[in-house]
């Protein structure tokens, strides 16, 4: 199959044509803009809608509006306009109503900066809206990645009528890489005869909504989505792990900071030490099983986890899934600047020091 160069956020907006999306509804914002740029050329091209909304507020509701109507609809953003989404995001989760939400991080807090980090790991995985709700969050390290996730996405929120997040940072939308445009399988999806299309002869008007006055009626949804976030949790859990057969320190990162210590890992061989990487794919559901497994490996000595945050999000995971078996170190820089291969080798060095 052959090859061709893309840059990250153009071949988003392609992966998105390719999976059948309907419908993008977005706002300008660095470095996330050539998206939306993309799809305002090529998705009516091939039948579908797109509006440059006047706000991210404005977008995701009109995501919900298409989406509760049956089409594969489709919103991306960088942070900030991702913190202005929330609020239909959680209701999206709320009235069950699948849809795709591509977030190309940028630095923190507020406005912060427009160079690539991960500070929104909280938001993504924890919800950044209000209420009991989950998301799938699917963490790609290239752009091969990214292409094959976003066109997946569209089927896993069918499957479970339920938003989907693709968390990449921002590097990731700016690079260009050598791409395949590879068919990635079809689910055998439910029929949409939830959705709020018309009558089309029911008996019945399909009704999308997440108020529940009645406290009962409340607390049943939820236990309902209990449920599904349960089933979610079982079958889309995802992970990589590189030379961890024999690692007497695991890295765990995502993203570019993933690739970062793939080149760590060479140097640190090449030197005596044996360093393996752990990768989460899925950030939510995290594979903290996996995680812990590998943790409890008497070959295993000390964890070092490296993210583009200040003082670590995903740390809180490690944490979780590790569950005190071995130390946990941490390495990470914020703001848009990126953990270097030699502070990477410098951290997993003095971890294994303090652990001997």
């Amino acid at each position: 199959m052959a090859k061709e160069l893309w840059k990250g956020n153009e071949a988003i907006a392609e992966a998105a044509i390719r999976a059948g999306c309907d419908c993008f509804f977005g706002y300008p914002i660095t470095p996330q803009s050539e998206v939306p740029e993309y799809m305002s050329v090529h998705l009516p091209q091939h039948g579908g809608v797109f509006v440059q909304s006047e706000s991210e507020v404005a977008a995701i509701n009109m995501v919900y509006g298409a989406a509760g109507s049956g089409m594969r609809a489709m919103t991306s953003s960088s942070s900030p306009g991702i913190s202005l989404k929330q609020e239909g995001i959680t209701y999206l989760a709320g009235a069950e109503v699948p849809a795709v939400i591509v977030n190309c991080m940028r630095g923190g807090p507020g406005l912060g900066t427009i160079q690539p980090a991960q500070g929104d790991y909280y938001q993504a995985t924890r919800g950044g809206g209000n209420g009991d709700y989950r998301t799938v969050v699917l963490a790609p390290s290239n752009v091969q990645e990214t292409v094959d996730f976003v066109q997946e996405a569209f089927d896993i929120a069918d499957q479970y009528r339920n938003p989907v997040v693709v968390l990449a940072d921002g590097l990731i939308g700016q690079m260009m890489e050598p791409i395949e445009w590879r068919e990635v399988p079809k689910r055998d999806l439910p029929p949409k005869d939830w959705a709020a299309c018309g009558r089309k002869g029911r008996d019945h008007h399909n009704v999308i909504n997440s108020l529940f006055i009645d406290p009962e009626e409340c607390n049943q949804l939820n236990n309902h989505l209990t449920e599904k976030y349960a089933e979610m949790a079982k079958n889309e859990v995802r992970w990589e792990e590189v030379e961890c057969e024999d690692a007497e320190l695991v890295i765990t990162a995502y993203g570019t900071p993933a690739r970062i210590a793939l080149t760590a890992l060479e140097t640190l061989r090449a030197e005596g030490i044996k360093a393996g990487l752990f990768r989460p794919i899925t950030l939510w559901p995290f594979p903290e099983k996996a995680l812990h497994e590998l943790a409890a490996k008497e070959h295993v000595k000390a964890v070092l986890d490296v993210e583009m945050s200040s003082t670590g999000q995903m740390i809180d995971d490690v944490r979780l899934a590790v569950e005190g078996q071995k130390p946990i170190s941490y390495l990470g820089q914020a703001g848009g600047v990126m953990p270097t291969v030699e502070e990477m080798i410098e951290s997993a060095k003095k971890a294994l020091k303090e652990v001997k």
